[in-house]
C-alpha cells in the first residue's frame, strides 16, 4: 500500500531551541523518500521518526544556510555506513557547490555510495521524472539563492463502471481500453475521466515572488516557511521570509488543500515540556484571518501529515 505522508524532522528557523530542531522534512511517496533541507541533528531526528538512510533516495537542498543544510554531513555519511543499496540524487543551488562540497566531504569516511549531484541552476525547472512524479524547481527571493521544489503526479484515468457497463465493458477488456485508449468504437473518454495527479510543494527562506506562487498553485499539500508573525512583517521582507497571513494568502490565492506552516523564529515563545509552540495559536490566527479555509496545521517536531486524499 502505497504510503504519501510528511514527516517533520524540525522547525526551527536560524538557532534550534529547547523544543524545535533545525529544519528537516522528509516526504515519503509510494516507497521513495525525499528528504528536504537538513539542518543541524537531522540524523537523530530521523532515528527518533523512526526513518532510516535507506529510506532516502533524493535530498533536496534550498539554499546554504546552515538551519538548512548543516545537517547533510552526518546524513551523508549515514547514507555510506549503512551502505545504501540504491541511487541517491541531491539537488541545491549550483552556485552553493563549493558548501556542499564541504559538507559532503566535511570529515573522513569511507565512501561505499555515489552520490549523484544533480544542481539547480538559472530560475529552475524540471529536475527528474519518474512514474510516480515529476520534480521541478522555482527560484526564490533571499539573501542568498534559494529555490523551491514541487513534485507533481502524473494525471490518470478513473474508470465509471456505469459507462463500462452502457457500453457492455467486462472483464479482461477493461484493462485493454485502459491499455490501448480504444475498444472497437468506443474511446476511453466515454468510459472514464481525468483523475488528476496529487501535487506537493516545499517553500521555504523567501519573500513573496513569482516563484512561490508558482509552486504552490493547486497543490493538494504546500509546505512553506512563516518565520515571522504579520506584526513583525518589517523583519520578514529585510531578512528575506514570510509571515503567517503572507504564508496563509498564497495558499488561500493557490487553491491549496492542506496547509503546512513551519520554520519559526525563536522570538516566539514555546511552553516547557511540549512540542507546540505558544505562538502557534496566534500563527493559526492569523493564517485563517486572511481567509484560508482549507486544512491548516502549525507544524511541530517528530509531527506526521498525511497527504490529503484526492477529491
Amino acid at each position: 500500500m502505497s504510503v504519501r505522508e510528511l514527516v517533520v524532522l524540525g522547525t526551527a528557523s536560524q538557532v534550534p531551541t529547547r523544543h524545535r530542531n533545525h529544519n528537516g522534512y522528509l516526504l515519503r511517496w509510494d516507497g521513495e523518500g525525499i528528504l528536504f533541507d537538513p539542518g543541524e541533528g537531522t540524523q537523530r531526528q530521523m532515528l527518533r521518526a523512526g526513518a532510516a538512510a535507506h529510506d532516502l533516495n533524493r535530498i533536496c537542498v534550498t539554499h546554504f544556510h546552515g538551519d538548512h543544510s548543516l545537517g547533510l554531513s552526518g546524513v551523508i555519511q549515514r547514507i555510506n555506513l549503512d551502505q545504501v543499496p540504491h541511487p541517491v540524487t541531491a539537488h541545491y543551488p549550483k552556485s552553493g557547490q563549493r558548501f556542499f562540497d564541504r559538507l559532503r566531504y566535511a570529515t573522513a569516511y569511507r565512501e561505499t555510495v555515489g552520490i549523484t549531484e544533480a544542481p539547480v541552476d538559472g530560475e529552475g525547472g524540471d529536475l527528474a521524472v519518474t512514474r510516480s512524479y515529476r520534480l521541478e524547481a522555482r527560484r526564490l527571493s533571499h539573501p542568498v539563492e534559494s529555490y523551491g521544489y514541487r513534485l507533481t503526479e502524473p494525471d490518470g484515468r478513473r474508470m465509471l463502471p456505469e459507462r463500462l457497463a452502457a457500453y457492455g465493458i467486462t472483464g479482461p477488456d477493461v484493462g485493454r481500453i485502459q491499455r490501448e485508449g480504444v475498444l472497437g468504437d468506443v474511446t476511453i473518454d466515454e468510459v472514464s475521466e481525468v483523475r488528476r495527479g496529487q501535487r506537493f510543494a516545499f517553500v521555504m527562506d523567501t519573500r513573496l515572488c513569482d516563484g512561490v506562487h508558482a509552486l504552490a498553485e493547486d497543490c493538494d499539500m504546500l509546505v512553506i516557511e512563516s518565520t515571522f508573525l504579520d506584526e513583525d512583517a518589517r523583519l520578514a521582507a529585510d531578512h528575506g521570509h514570510l509571515t503567517a497571513g503572507q504564508a496563509a494568502a498564497v495558499a488561500r490565492d493557490a487553491g491549496v488543500r492542506h496547509l503546512v506552516l513551519t520554520h519559526f523564529s525563536q522570538r516566539y515563545s514555546e511552553p516547557g515540556g511540549t512540542s507546540r509552540t505558544e505562538s502557534g495559536g496566534e500563527f493559526e490566527r492569523q493564517a485563517r484571518a486572511v481567509g484560508y479555509e482549507g486544512e491548516l496545521t502549525v507544524a511541530h517536531d517528530l509531527l506526521r501529515v498525511p497527504v490529503p486524499k484526492r477529491r
